[in-house]
């Protein structure tokens, strides 16, 4: 999902739709069993999950005999309750704690497809004054976004690092208050996610997505002087259905293809770093 998404689905509803929802699903009833050649429709973000579906789309599924047709949101909440409501087989726009807490919120039972983690997002920290985290002097500012999910990991991506140390048990909601440790005595400006490439010439370091890293013309594999690793990492995006249609042999078959070597060099070659392969 682009990381500028709050955990909150109703600040999450107020998002653009783009398409309108088909009246049906295209062959999945929720039972796990479906008609092997019927269209799969995924719901997705258009950039970067739309962009790479249609990538397997036009490259990839006709050999591999699956039909595909991509349903583009701007939105964050109707993907999911068009999976949920079986108006689309599958989605791809979200990682593991913004599903978890979806699920948790509206009483859905949506689940990632096993071996379906395709991409991270990562944040990066960049700065104009300093070429590394340690040389942060004493009292620096250093810019966070300010929403739930990606302050949270702006603060791990800090403590991993060495910069600050959080609270046991600090969790995806984590904030400065979580701070326990800040040995440089950091000064912390909470900005909308948006502006933070912009904050630049103010600030010491700033935290930034990957997306909105690469729009500033921002490299975060050649100028991020730190970024979070896509191995393990829980913010990954993931193909996800409705529960009980982890085993549809279309959903699979898509799975393996965005899984794939292909898709792999896809996505290096276009993204420039902001976008990386986590599998």
């Amino acid at each position: 999902m682009r990381n500028t998404a709050k955990i909150t689905t109703a600040v999450l509803a107020a998002g653009a739709l783009t398409f309108g929802l088909s009246a049906c699903g295209s062959g999945s009833s929720g039972s796990g069993k479906a008609d092997a050649d019927a269209t799969l429709t995924v719901a997705a973000t258009p950039t970067p999950q739309g962009e790479i579906l249609t990538y397997v789309k036009d490259n990839l599924a006709k050999k591999a005999g699956l039909k595909l047709e991509v349903k583009e949101f701007t939105d964050y909440v109707t993907p999911n309750t068009a999976v949920q409501q079986g108006q689309v087989d599958a989605n791809y726009f979200q990682h593991k704690p913004y599903l978890d807490d979806f699920n948790k919120k509206n009483g859905t039972d949506i689940v990632p497809v096993p071996g379906g983690t395709v991409h991270l997002e990562p944040l990066g920290v960049y700065s104009r004054s300093v070429k590394k985290l340690a040389d942060l002097k004493q009292g620096a500012s250093v810019a966070l976004p300010n929403d739930t999910t990606n302050e949270a990991r702006a603060l791990k991506l800090l403590e991993a690092n060495g910069v600050i140390k959080l609270k046991s048990g600090a969790g995806y909601d984590a904030t400065p208050k979580d701070v326990t440790s800040n040995p440089k005595n950091l000064e912390f400006k909470e900005l909308e996610a948006a502006q933070l490439p912009r904050s630049l010439g103010d600030v010491d370091a700033a935290v930034i997505n990957g997306n909105y890293a690469l729009e500033a013309k921002l490299s975060p594999a050649k100028d991020a002087i730190a970024a979070e690793a896509a191995k393990d990492n829980p913010y990954a995006n993931f193909l996800a259905v409705k529960k009980g249609n982890e085993n549809d042999p279309r959903v699979k078959k898509l799975a393996k293809l965005l899984t794939s070597p292909e898709v792999k060099k896809f996505i290096e070659d276009k993204y420039d770093g902001a976008v990386v392969p986590a599998f």
